[in-house]
């Protein structure tokens, strides 16, 4: 047996008369100030030596690539706290900055040039990380979720 009111909302729905509940609406705004302009957006890559690796202190190594460039990411968990290591390949140049962004508070720090950088005490959950280059379009990681 259909449920009455299921079947209206299916109705409407057909119809195209069913307005989008103001809670998506509401998500799809919040989530619209996590984009990042022009940035071309860095996937993960299969390399054989990171892939799915998982230290014994609990540490995650990932790697993304694009644009170019190559983000080795080492994310480790402690205290309910999440800190990354990272290291981005080629060195990018001076001024060069990342942002470690989580969906509450955004870190940024200076690249060395060695091509390292450092953020602790995120918040466990999402986490991605923006490349912010002189005179080149910004460059950034998928969102990736950690748990503790």
């Amino acid at each position: 047996m259909i449920n009455d009111e299921y079947f209206l909302a299916a109705l409407r729905l057909a119809a195209g008369n069913d307005p989008i509940p103001g809670r998506v609406s509401a998500a799809a705004r919040d989530l619209f100030r996590f984009r990042v302009p022009r940035a071309v957006t860095a996937a993960l890559s299969e390399c054989a030596a990171i892939r799915g690796t998982r230290d014994d202190d609990g540490s995650h190594l990932v790697r993304f690539v694009a644009a170019g460039l190559t983000f080795d990411l080492e994310v480790t968990v402690g205290d309910g706290l999440i800190d990354v290591a990272g290291q981005v390949s080629p060195y990018p140049g001076e001024g060069a900055l990342v942002d470690v962004r989580t969906p509450h508070l955004t870190l940024t720090a200076r690249i060395a040039h060695t091509g390292h950088f450092i953020a602790t005490g995120l918040p466990p959950g999402w986490f991605s990380v923006v490349c912010h280059r002189p005179g080149h379009a910004p460059v950034q990681t998928r969102w990736v979720r950690i748990r503790p």
